[in-house]
């Protein structure tokens, strides 16, 4: 699985802009590894659908945050991508909550790639026939009808 993402803020009172994309390798599509989901991993600002946020409003005025799920794609959606709105965060912060995030999610995806691995590909062809016990009853029956039908009875 790879994951990229990437954080953008214009100068200002703007907030910041997380764009991401998480992409499955073809041999974890193969695992059919489900989706993994982690509820709470990154911070909603207030009022997300606003792309700014001035001094003393929402997050800036101290109101709580909400958050957003973060999720791998299923092996049938092989990639997932988003673009969320944080919350405002003065000059010089590392986002570090959103490397931990992300590095979450894969760890949670590496445990369940690990047990979608371990079941083991299973092939098993069979063949079954009549007994010998039946053989014997229907013989005689079956080889009249044959004789009879080769003479064009």
């Amino acid at each position: 699985m790879n994951i990229q993402w990437s954080i953008h803020k214009k100068r200002g009172n703007h907030r910041p802009v997380l764009t991401y994309e998480i992409e499955l390798e073809p041999f974890e599509i193969d695992l059919a590894v489900p989706q993994v989901v982690i509820d709470n991993a990154l911070p909603k600002p207030p009022s997300s659908w606003r792309s700014f946020c001035y001094p003393d409003e929402d997050e800036r005025a101290g109101e709580a945050l909400d958050w957003y799920s973060l999720m791998t794609p299923s092996h049938k959606q092989v990639m997932n991508s988003g673009k969320i709105t944080l919350p405002w965060r003065s000059q010089g912060s590392r986002f570090k909550d959103i490397e931990v995030a992300f590095t979450r999610l894969r760890q949670d995806f590496e445990l369940v790639l690990a047990c979608a691995n371990d079941s083991a590909p299973v092939e098993i062809v069979e063949h079954l026939e009549l007994t010998e016990n039946t053989r014997n009853k229907i013989a005689a029956g079956v080889a009249s009808a044959r004789f009879l039908s080769a003479v064009g009875f």
